[in-house]
């Protein structure tokens, strides 16, 4: 007999074929690890029972200069306030042009390139998508700053509930995006109707837009063949994205206020929000990838889920991707639809202090870190609901697993069998294991368990290779260390 050790590094591999994922985790939903720990999330809780009308596309929270805490989010027809408390108040500014709340075709005039199908036949297809509408939220000391792209007005909100936002005085119109800098301008990203035009107030001043000899208001176009996506502070400097590339706006003060340079090329952003700004740098999901700001130059992330991510994707609905930090565990989650859904059902996380990602299916539609609240949170859109994050180990309908990819037992024509696993867990019985064997890659795969574990476990399976699967047993803070298999050899097949 031998005892073999199932230690799995961390982390999921879902690149390629199953087999190419030999002696790794694989498939996961809800659980991270920390310090090579294996560990489920945290659960969650209704924050408000007020639901928003429609799904949110767009979430920010903040504090006010009396330390009073405030969430702001967007759907595609409001704009919404709540209270410390949870109390919501409907802020949505008069005269909101509303948007969409799902991506569409453009089958209207212009939908099309002319000529492509004959007169008076319905079309076959749509050249162009409209994407979801969503919000750029952004603070401007205590007050809020909101746009979205098919309103494209600028508006601040002062904190008054009974008063809806306002329209800012000056400001440019139909505008794709705005972002406030550290040294306190406002950017009109994609600034009235062109999509390569960045246009900013005087410093300090929201409603001053017209250059002068006597303030820092002013405008630069990019030299870029996409359109600008969105803007975020990034280590001292604000960082442009656009649907193709990325730029770096650093302040030089008068009279030029701004230098702008390309800092990386080929790395658009997917979506308006699919972005987020950590301390290590400012993450972001292109189109077929994922991309790194870090320094002074944009990097492609290797990442280890890529072809399970982007093959199994709604292209179509793509708008709707949103990307949020949990900075608490070094974590970046982003939000997506699956191929076949037209809503975010599921995610995927870059770790970026252990340099690993995760997968998983969870619903969310927009989110805020924890900062000015003490626990983050997130939109289900299955009831419009804000809920808080990382509380408890509550999940609804949905549990906890991690399930490895094929763990080799035996070679040529030679089996095993396994008679007893030695489990390594913080609490004895928190997860239990079922094991999938197979004698060839694509044979006839068979399952064992759930086991309950115990110090041994007995077990009775034969087969050349297997999988694992941990799933959460008990509503608490597991963990799963390397857990160890007696194993003898099964003679020849």
């Amino acid at each position: 007999m031998a005892l073999i050790d199932i230690n799995i590094p961390p982390g999921v591999y879902r690149n390629g074929t199953d087999l190419q994922s030999v002696g790794r985790w694989r498939d996961t939903n809800l659980v991270r690890w920390v310090d090579g720990t294996m560990r489920p999330l945290g659960g969650w809780r209704v924050r408000s029972d007020t639901a928003a009308a429609a799904t949110a596309r767009g979430m920010m929270a903040w504090s006010d200069n009396s330390s009073d805490q405030a969430i702001a989010v967007g759907t595609f027809n409001k704009l919404y306030a709540y209270s410390t408390e949870g109390t919501q108040s409907d802020i949505t500014p008069t005269g909101l042009s509303a948007g969409r709340e799902d991506a569409a075709a453009a089958t209207g005039y212009g939908g099309g390139l002319y000529g492509r199908e004959f007169y008076g036949t319905p079309r076959l297809e749509s050249t162009r998508i409209e994407p979801a509408t969503s919000w750029a939220l952004q603070p401007w000391g205590e007050y809020l700053i909101a746009c979205n792209r098919d309103d494209g007005k600028i508006y601040e909100w002062q904190l008054d509930p009974s008063t809806p936002a306002a329209l800012l005085s000056n400001a440019p119109t139909n505008n794709q995006s705005i972002v406030a800098t550290e040294e306190r301008f406002l950017l009109a990203l994609g600034a009235g109707g062109n999509n390569r035009k960045v246009q900013w107030c005087d410093r300090e001043n929201n409603n001053v837009w017209t250059a002068s000899a006597t303030n820092e208001a002013g405008d630069i176009t990019l030299q870029t063949t996409g359109k600008i996506m969105a803007g975020v502070r990034a280590q001292g400097q604000t960082l442009i994205l656009t649907s193709t590339d990325a730029h770096s706006a650093t302040y030089l003060g008068p009279p030029y206020v701004f230098s702008i340079t390309q800092v990386g090329q080929s790395c658009g952003l997917a979506a308006h929000l699919a972005y987020a700004s950590v301390d290590a740098g400012v993450f972001w999901m292109g189109l077929n990838s994922f991309y790194a700001f870090v320094g002074n130059n944009v990097q492609e992330l290797p990442c280890d889920v890529s072809d399970y991510v982007f093959s199994d994707i709604n292209r179509a609905q793509i708008s709707k991707i949103f990307a949020m930090p949990l900075q608490g565990f070094g974590e970046i989650f982003w939000f997506y639809p699956s191929e076949s859904s037209t809503e975010n059902d599921r995610y995927v996380v870059y770790n970026y202090v252990e340099n690993t990602w995760y997968i998983g299916e969870l619903a969310r539609t927009a989110g805020a870190d924890a900062g000015a609240f003490a626990l983050p949170m997130m939109c289900d859109p299955a009831d419009k609901k804000i809920y808080e994050h990382e509380v408890s180990f509550a999940y609804g309908s949905l549990t906890p697993f991690a399930e490895t990819g094929p763990i080799m037992l035996g070679s040529g024509e030679n089996v095993a069998s396994v008679t007893e696993m030695l489990p390594d867990e913080k609490t004895q019985g928190d997860v239990t294991a079922t094991f999938k064997t197979r004698f060839e890659p694509n044979g006839t795969e068979r399952t064992y368990g759930p086991y309950s574990m115990s110090n041994p476990t007995s077990l009775r399976f034969t087969g050349r290779q297997m999988r694992m699967r941990l799933t959460g047993a008990r509503l608490t803070d597991w963990r799963v260390g390397i857990n160890r298999l007696d194993v003898v050899a099964g003679g020849r097949r």
